[in-house]
């Protein structure tokens, strides 16, 4: 008489593990790291003197309107967009995925590690840079707490959905890093990274403000300031996540 064994499934310490593991991966990527914590940074020390001091709306100053905002949207757009492609391709690349799909361990599992690990690595960044603005240089906290988290997990999701796809189509760790950068700096400047969208003609800039980095921006800038969000940011930005997440699981191969 022969007993007959059911496979489980790894479960919640399994994810854990991975988690360490890829948080490990993430701290022995220097540039990984620095860049997307430090790049923003250094925008803000530099932009926050000035912008600290110029009152625009509602007792709100530019730095609080406008430079937090972008340092918000670039934290979460630098590492959504180019970091976590990076290493979805080099999984795909060394075959770690499809060694994984035939094992107990899916490896869905580890895209979920990659994803937690990205926005946990997101947050310390978001955390950081708002900590300095708020200590250093007298910026006030958002005005609505409950609809900035909302606004930011939307953002999130939106950026991280485009860095999915760059995943989806990159067939090297080297090519994603490069489609992210493009990526990146293409809704970068429609989006108002190079100072402001307002420089852009018209239609560009109408583009801009229906695209994540813009839309971010705005929804943001808004969240922060006590304005209600404007629904063209919001309607732009979940049409990414929709549109995104959609072409990506249609796109994705594991080898």
């Amino acid at each position: 008489m022969t007993t007959a064994i059911t496979p489980h499934r790894p479960g919640v310490r399994a994810l854990l593990v991975l988690v360490g593991c890829e948080a490990r991966m993430v701290v022995r990527d220097t540039a990984g790291l620095v860049v997307p914590l430090g790049l923003p940074l250094l925008i803000l020390l530099t932009s926050a003197g000035s912008a600290g001091n110029q009152v625009v709306a509602d007792g709100r100053t530019a730095l609080e309107v406008y430079v937090l905002p972008l340092v918000v949207t670039m934290v979460v757009a630098m590492i959504g967009i180019i970091n976590m492609p990076s290493f979805l391709a080099y999984y795909r690349r060394s075959g770690i995925l499809r060694r994984l799909a035939v094992t107990p361990l899916s490896p869905a599992l580890v895209l979920a590690a990659q994803a937690i690990v990205s926005v946990a690595q997101t947050l310390v960044g978001i955390t950081v840079a708002a900590g300095v603005a708020v200590l250093v240089f007298d910026a006030r906290p958002p005005a609505d707490v409950a609809v900035a988290l909302g606004v930011l997990a939307l953002t999130m999701a939106a950026m991280y959905a485009i860095g999915m796809l760059v995943a989806a189509v990159a067939p090297t760790p080297n090519s994603a890093v490069a489609l992210g950068l493009v990526a990146f700096f293409l809704l970068g400047t429609l989006g108002g990274m190079f100072g402001g969208r307002q420089a852009l003609p018209d239609p560009l800039a109408d583009l801009g403000g229906w695209l994540p980095f813009g839309a971010a921006v705005d929804a943001i800038s808004s969240a922060w300031t006590g304005a209600a969000v404007d629904a063209t940011a919001l309607l732009g930005l979940g049409a990414t996540v929709l549109l995104g997440t959609l072409v990506a699981a249609l796109l994705f191969r594991w080898e």
